[in-house]
């Protein structure tokens, strides 16, 4: 019987806690590092990182209700309103009362947004296509299935949710 090769998933399973805390720490400063050319962009507007995950699911769901964007960024709604006032006020999201629930709001990046989005989300591609070409293809299915077996029922359900563009 063959025994599993060094790049099967079984013989992931033996992990030692230092091969797993070397991927923690990898995923400590990864994070960094991607989010640090949206972060000087953010600063240069005064804005932070909430800021950035709404503009970026209001682009990816244009319409989005907020409780949908409640539930996507698991955070309170003190703290959505608090961001969502500041983007509108400041021309980047607009919000339209819906059109079968008038209690809702449904939430559109004006152009100014979709700007500042385009900006963000390039500096981040950039950084995303230099890694993913270093690594290469077989490392790039690997690390989205990773990240997708990471995260909890709910939001893989909202990652799967997610249309890609065009569609």
């Amino acid at each position: 019987m063959d025994q599993p090769g060094p790049s099967s998933g079984e013989s992931l399973l033996f992990l030692t806690d230092e091969q797993l805390r070397k991927g923690i720490e990898a995923m400590f400063f990864a994070y960094r590092g991607f989010t640090a050319d949206p972060d000087r962009i953010l600063e240069d507007h005064g804005y932070g990182r909430a800021h950035h995950r709404a503009i970026h699911f209001i682009h990816r769901a244009p319409g989005t209700t907020v409780n949908n964007l409640l539930n996507i960024l698991g955070v309170t709604k003190q703290s959505l309103n608090r961001v969502l006032r500041t983007l509108q006020s400041d021309g980047l999201v607009e919000a339209r009362v819906g059109a079968k629930d008038k209690r809702e709001r449904h939430l559109y990046l004006t152009a100014k947004g979709g700007e500042l989005e385009r900006a963000l989300s390039d500096a981040q591609r950039q950084r995303m296509r230099a890694a993913f070409r270093e690594a290469g293809p077989n490392a790039v299915a690997g690390f989205r299935t990773v990240l997708e077996h990471m995260m909890d029922p709910e939001m893989r359900r909202h990652y799967a949710a997610m249309k890609e563009p065009g569609q």
